[in-house]
């Protein structure tokens, strides 16, 4: 296997290097000086198929060039209290770092609600945080601790995930042919958010990640769980591939004492440092580190502000939210949400859920 792995990376690097303007450039962006741990990303993300991954990468760069994500960190979320309030909506930030030099990401899946801005600058948001962590937390980490650092944990707070809002999975290719694409229709955003499912908004970013930002977390830590995610859980789990499986660890309770043999407790979440905790409040200074506050979203906010002072120099930027493009869900994302549709209404017994079933519409690419 190491030596089909080796002529792999060779001629995934063969092709790569016949790259012209301006994808060289993007590419340069995308592998940070790391050009074989990139290549084994998107190699590990298509299971070692050469042709596969070179489409792969190649889609990326092109989505990267069409979508302006190069120069995302110099396109600031203004105003402030904008920000702000997708910091509270959006519940996500930097904990600290594991024993061996990840960057330890926290997520608060059950209580996100995506309420307080237009799509478009929840999805800008957090192609920003994915961007700042390959170009400045990840490299910042191998520095400190003296390695290449490629990856991050991820730990994923379900406390305060309801029935409803996975009931309203609507994975559309009416709505998403070949991407969201609100740019004609910015009046129309925020109204399109009122209706636009919690679990929907999730299935984006998720695809986001998936295509373009592969095999950069090592791990993802589920705490907290509720039994509707559990019963969800047993069904989903044969549907995922093997390397997907073994990547995901679904703690009991809030998880402290497993994620203590990974990271020092100064790491760890705040709903994590007391056993059934679950309390977004429960932090130190009582600034957790979802808040605009915390210090990592300062730093990150901070330095968008000075890159974007630092090309309006060179000419005005346009104000307003980024309108990315994002890609459709894959088939195996379309079969597990039909496979956790069924399982909700097996849970529900076919009868409270029936209405709220009729407003699901899941349909492949």
């Amino acid at each position: 296997m190491a030596a089909a792995s080796e002529e792999a990376i060779k001629q995934f690097s063969a092709l790569m290097e016949q790259l012209e303007e301006p994808l060289k450039t993007t590419f340069q962006n995308v592998h940070q000086g790391n050009l074989r741990g990139t290549l084994m990303r998107f190699l590990k993300a298509r299971e070692w198929s050469v042709p596969k991954a070179h489409k792969m990468l190649m889609d990326c760069l092109n989505w990267r060039i069409q979508n302006g994500i190069d120069s995302v960190l110099a396109k600031p979320i203004v105003p402030s209290d904008l920000y702000r309030a997708i910091r509270d909506t959006l519940l996500v930030g930097l904990t600290g770092y594991s024993k061996q030099g990840q960057p330890v990401y926290a997520f608060g899946v059950g209580l996100s609600t995506f309420d307080k801005a237009s799509v478009n600058y929840y999805v800008q948001s957090h192609i920003q945080m994915n961007e700042y962590r390959d170009r400045v937390v990840l490299p910042a980490a191998s520095k400190k601790f003296g390695r290449q650092i490629n990856t991050c944990l991820k730990v994923m707070d379900m406390t305060g995930l309801k029935l409803s809002a996975l009931s309203q999975i609507k994975i559309n290719s009416n709505i998403v042919p070949v991407g969201l694409h609100l740019h004609e229709k910015e009046e129309m955003s925020q109204q399109y958010l009122s209706s636009f499912p919690h679990m929907q908004m999730l299935t984006m970013i998720t695809t986001v990640d998936d295509l373009n930002y592969p095999e950069k977390t090592e791990t993802y830590y589920i705490v907290n769980a509720p039994y509707v995610f559990s019963a969800c859980w047993k069904v989903v789990k044969p549907l995922l591939q093997e390397r997907t499986k073994k990547k995901i660890q679904v703690l009991y309770g809030s998880g402290r004492d497993e994620l203590l043999k990974v990271m020092d407790y100064e790491s760890l979440p705040h709903f994590c440092k007391r056993e059934g905790s679950g309390s977004s409040s429960d932090s130190l200074d009582g600034v957790d580190c979802y808040s605009y506050d915390h210090p990592f979203h300062q730093q990150l906010y901070n330095y968008v502000k000075q890159q974007s002072l630092k090309l309006d120099s060179v000419g005005p930027i346009k104000q307003g939210s980024l309108h990315v493009d994002v890609p459709s869900p894959g088939l195996e994302e379309v079969k597990i949400a039909e496979t956790i549709k069924s399982e909700l209404h097996k849970l529900r017994g076919g009868n409270v859920l029936t209405h709220s079933f009729n407003r699901i519409k899941i349909e492949g690419p």
